[in-house]
C-alpha cells in the first residue's frame, strides 16, 4: 500500500507513472511539486522497504517492470515499523508496504489510491488494486520428507492460515483460492 503522512491534505491518489517518477532509477525528484504541478512546493522524504524485501521485489515489477530498479537515495528499512515512525513523522513523506501495516496505523497514516483504486479487503481480493499480490510458502520437499517439525508447520499452516492470517490484518484469499 501506498501511503503518505496522515496529515497530507493534498495527495489522495497516484499513478503507477507518479509512483515511476518518485523511484525510478535515476530519480531527483525531490519535492512534490515534481511529482506533479498542482501539487504544493514541498519537500517529498521516501520511505520503503530495504532491497532485500519481497514487497520491494514486488513493488519495482509492478511500477517498473524490472525487479529491483529503484533510486537508491531513500530511508530504507526491512522493518515496517521503522517506515511507518519516518512517514508518520515528516509531513512531506510517502512509503509503501504491506497493507497490514497501513491498517494497524490508520491513525497515523493515509493511504493512497494508485491509479484511482484504494486499497481494502475488497480491492485486494479481487485484484483490482494494482499493487496487490499473493503470499505463498514454498516448501523443500526433502526437508518435508526428512523432518518432522516442517511437516507438522505445514499441516498447521495449511489449517490455520485463513483464520491467522485475518488475525494479522492480512487479506485471507478466497475459499475456493485457498482450496
Amino acid at each position: 500500500s501506498v501511503v503518505v503522512n496522515h496529515k497530507n491534505d493534498f495527495v489522495t491518489e497516484l499513478s503507477i507513472q507518479d509512483l515511476a517518477k518518485i523511484y525510478q532509477p535515476g530519480s531527483t525528484v525531490d519535492n512534490w511539486n515534481e511529482v506533479r504541478s498542482a501539487f504544493p512546493d514541498r519537500k517529498l522524504e521516501i520511505f520503503a522497504p530495504d532491497v532485500d524485501s519481497g514487497t520491494f521485489d514486488f513493488f519495482t515489477e509492478v511500477v517498473f517492470g524490472e525487479e529491483g530498479a529503484s533510486r537508491p537515495d531513500y530511508t530504507a528499512s526491512a522493518d515496517d515499523n521503522v517506515l511507518v515512525q519516518g512517514i508518520s513523522g515528516e509531513m512531506g513523506s510517502t512509503g509503501y508496504f504491506g497493507y497490514a501495516y497501513y491498517a494497524e496505523n490508520q491513525d497515523k497514516l493515509k493511504v493512497v489510491a494508485v491509479n484511482g483504486v484504494k486499497p481494502n479487503n475488497d480491492t485486494i481480493l479481487s485484484g483490482d488494486y494494482p499493487l496487490t499480490r499473493p503470499l505463498f510458502i514454498y516448501v523443500n520437499v526433502s526437508s518435508l520428507v526428512e523432518k518432522p517439525q516442517v511437516a507438522e508447520f505445514v499441516r498447521f499452516y495449511i489449517e490455520n492460515a485463513p483464520e491467522l492470517v485475518a488475525d494479522v490484518d492480512y487479506v485471507p484469499v478466497s475459499t475456493a483460492q485457498y482450496d
